[in-house]
């Protein structure tokens, strides 16, 4: 059943180095109770995923990542932390029970997934390789789905208006 017949390449060690990289990141930014290390951990998880799509040879979407989620978002969610305030009178009581669920749940989802994954027949062929993705991508973006695209654009420019008259702080009377 657990036939494993692994070739061990530098490509094959990275993306498990990356991998784990990307899971430590993502279990640091749930575990930590400080909000500037949630933030740095989530960047890290961030520049992790960067280098998977590197691995993928997807590397405008990997330029994407790193740009938008690890420039942007991080940068964006620290100015978001800066600007609001935090108390510690609010913090959850921990409760070892609903935790140890958790991890059983956690522990029978990746059993679950792991048994689907060895036992799926993935096919043999593989998509026609463009040489260029980049232009590629483009061209679609701007052809095929250039409404979707500009709608997407009209969408972010109100999210945005809505987060600055939200965080805008209306003076007192008094």
């Amino acid at each position: 059943m657990l036939n494993f017949n692994i070739e061990f390449t530098g490509e094959l060690v990275a993306f498990f180095l990356l991998a784990v990289c990307a899971i430590i990141g993502a279990v640091m930014a749930i575990h930590f109770t400080k909000v500037v290390h949630t933030v740095l951990s989530l960047a890290f998880t961030f520049i992790s995923l960067a280098g998977l799509y590197i691995l993928l040879e997807a590397e405008f979407i990997a330029f994407v990542q790193v740009l938008l989620y690890v420039g942007a978002i991080t940068i964006l969610m620290i100015f978001g932390i800066m600007m609001t305030k935090h108390d510690d009178a609010d913090r959850e009581t921990p409760r070892p029970l609903l935790e140890t669920l958790a991890a059983i749940g956690c522990i029978s989802l990746f059993g679950i997934l792991f048994y689907g994954i060895r036992n799926a027949n993935f096919p043999a062929e593989a998509a026609p390789f463009i040489d260029d993705n980049t232009r590629e991508i483009g061209i679609q973006l701007f052809t095929k789905y250039a409404i979707p695209f500009e709608l997407v654009s009209v969408l972010l420019t109100v999210a945005f208006i809505g987060a600055v008259a939200l965080a805008k702080k209306e003076e007192d009377p008094q």
